[in-house]
């Protein structure tokens, strides 16, 4: 029976891995290798090669030709938390930001980071010039921002995707004033939710120099260790992107690490299909969470909450904290006086357990474990919180070291249980839809978790009891994410919009407008909206992708002359998933 061959790479704030997987015409995947490395954020590029060359060892001494095997690979698609830990610790790049709403409420309520600039003018809801745009001040302060350390600029119309040409004159006079790159908002989403569509920019801004930095120190290392196969980057729904979307609206995959996690789980927990469940993913640096419901995560359908700012981009619901097994730890003393030990959400380098300078919280799990549960040197963790408790004050130096790491694992289980209970009253507060069908369902109230990630058999038993759950681990844990990532499936999303009344049909993705009859109906625009993204896969190669409507509205409306028209919105996708599960005991 013929195979693919598939790569999966994660890369993470602590550690990078990669899986090589066989994938069957028809029944499991198998898992052919593995490996593990730190991640080192200076060179990329480094780290991918030393992780596919612990790779290529790992098969080569399970006696593959581990060359010829990476010429066989046929698709290699990445995970990464880069983007989300570098957001986690405020370590994203600064963001200037240019918004246009015209009359209305006043943009400054919604306006993201110190470096905004309000510009006058505006639209209307159909996209007609209400009042010209005054671009002057603009021009001015978008000057300034390269020297008061920004990076990046969005730039946002309130009814931009109606009408993009207000909002692309101010891209372009940020950009010739600045000499920065430019976020327009208009291209990442056709719907007209003002304050939503300010965050997905702005962190679209954010984080677009990181991730293509990532990427293409990727390609390079996977082209030079042999790997020709077509690369993709997880979105935060699960599905695989080609790396041109990836770098046009690198947005997407922000939440590509969880994403990773959530495809690897349903790859090797079968207990996922009953009833409800959460994940947890621990990092070094992160905690990812998601829920299961029967077998399939739960999608955040009103769009991605990024630092408490919820955005247009469609993802499974999922949280991430500032909590991992190399989270720096900060002794204080509470204003009752009681001492207190907080976890996160900084990393400054590995665990002492691993040669790193500073008590973390996976040196904490190593001090409270047993023999056979503590992770790398355990005596240079014990002797890191001993050093670290004798320089405090006499209350907490008389904890001494085991006295701070209970502290310490406390305070990051509670952080755990407090997000986890926020993302399960989040997704019961409104309707709940899975992956596998856009239908609601009950109310998902997890009975059960499922913990990935490399701390997962030190933090387990404390989880437990934080969370009050039965906490499993499935095998191959520590590489879940990579695991997950390379059997995800290719998907893509695209949203058009038509007014009947202006005749016009636009999609903002594509830079698309085309004439519209009044007697377009749903099903009409639908219909072309589907076939231009099955065009769209076409020309990326992905030509077996089965496309569906996932969201359909209509909107009837009056013009100033009260004639009657229709707006219609319609969002395409091919739905994610995995390719298949891995085998049991694989």
């Amino acid at each position: 029976m013929k195979e693919t061959l598939v790569l999966g790479i994660d890369a993470g704030g602590t550690h990078t891995d990669a899986a090589l997987l066989a994938l069957p015409e028809r029944g499991e995947a198998r898992l052919l290798g593995s490996a593990k490395v730190p991640t080192r954020h200076d060179d990329l590029p480094e780290t991918v090669r030393a992780v596919l060359g612990a790779l290529g060892r790992a098969l080569a001494a399970a006696g593959e030709d581990a060359e010829a095997i990476f010429a066989r690979v046929e698709r290699a698609t990445l995970g990464t938390t880069l983007a989300v830990n570098a957001l986690v610790q405020g370590r994203a790049d600064k963001v200037g930001l240019a918004l246009s709403a015209g009359p209305g409420l006043d943009p400054v309520h919604f306006t993201l980071g110190k470096h905004v600039c309000i510009v006058p003018g505006g639209l209307d809801h159909r996209g007609v010039e209400v009042a010209p745009l005054f671009t002057e001040t603009l021009a001015e302060t978008a000057a300034r921002w390269p020297a008061e350390g920004v990076a990046a600029v969005a730039c946002v119309g309130k009814f931009s995707p109606r009408n993009p040409a207000q909002e692309r004159r101010m891209g372009e006079v940020a950009r010739n004033a600045s000499g920065l790159p430019v976020t327009l908002g208009h291209s990442l989403s056709g719907r007209l939710n003002f304050p939503r569509r300010i965050a997905t920019a702005y962190y679209n801004a954010a984080v677009a120099r990181l991730e293509g930095e990532f990427l293409d120190a990727v390609e390079a290392a996977l082209a030079g260790s042999g790997v020709t196969a077509p690369v993709r980057l997880l979105k935060a729904d699960g599905g695989a992107a080609t790396l041109a979307f990836a770098r046009r609206e690198p947005v997407q995959s922000i939440l590509s690490g969880p994403a990773a996690s959530v495809m690897g789980v349903m790859a090797l927990w079968p207990e996922a299909a009953e009833g409800c469940s959460l994940l947890l993913d621990m990092g070094g640096t992160t905690t990812d969470m998601a829920l299961f419901y029967e077998g399939s995560p739960v999608v955040d359908r009103d769009g991605m909450v990024l630092m408490g700012r919820r955005t247009l981009v469609r993802a499974l619901a999922a949280v991430s904290i500032g909590v991992g097994g190399d989270s720096q730890l900060r002794p204080e003393t509470a204003p009752d006086g009681s001492p207190v030990v907080h976890v996160g959400p900084l990393r400054e380098g590995p665990a002492m357990a691993f040669g790193g300078e500073r008590p973390t919280l996976l040196d904490a799990l190593n001090v409270l474990a047993q023999a056979d549960g503590i992770c790398g040197d355990g005596a240079a963790s014990r002797a890191g919180l001993e050093a670290l408790a004798s320089g405090l004050g006499p209350e907490l130096a008389s904890k001494g070291a085991v006295g701070l790491a209970r502290l310490a694992v406390a305070d990051a289980c509670d952080q755990v249980a407090r997000a986890a209970y926020t993302l399960v009253e989040g997704v019961n507060a409104r309707p709940i839809y899975t992956l596998a069908a856009l239908k609601a369902v009950r109310e998902a109230r997890p009975t059960r978790a499922c913990l990935v990630g490399g701390p997962a058999a030190s933090v387990r038993p404390h989880l437990e009891r934080a969370l009050a759950l039965p906490v499993a681990i499935p095998p191959h844990a520590e590489v879940a994410n990579a695991i997950g990532a390379g059997l995800a499936v290719p998907t893509a999303v695209l949203e058009a919009y038509a007014d009947t009344g202006r005749g016009v049909f636009s999609v903002p993705a594509l830079d698309l407008h085309e004439r519209l009859g009044r007697n377009a109906t749903l099903e009409s625009v639908a219909d072309r909206t589907r076939e231009l993204l099955e065009e769209r896969l076409a020309a990326e190669g992905i030509t077996e992708a089965s496309v569906e409507v996932v969201e359909a509205d209509l909107f009837a409306t009056l013009d100033d002359s009260g004639r009657g028209s229709r707006d219609i919105r319609v969002a395409c996708q091919v739905r994610p998933g995995i390719s298949a599960r891995l085998a049991t005991g694989a």
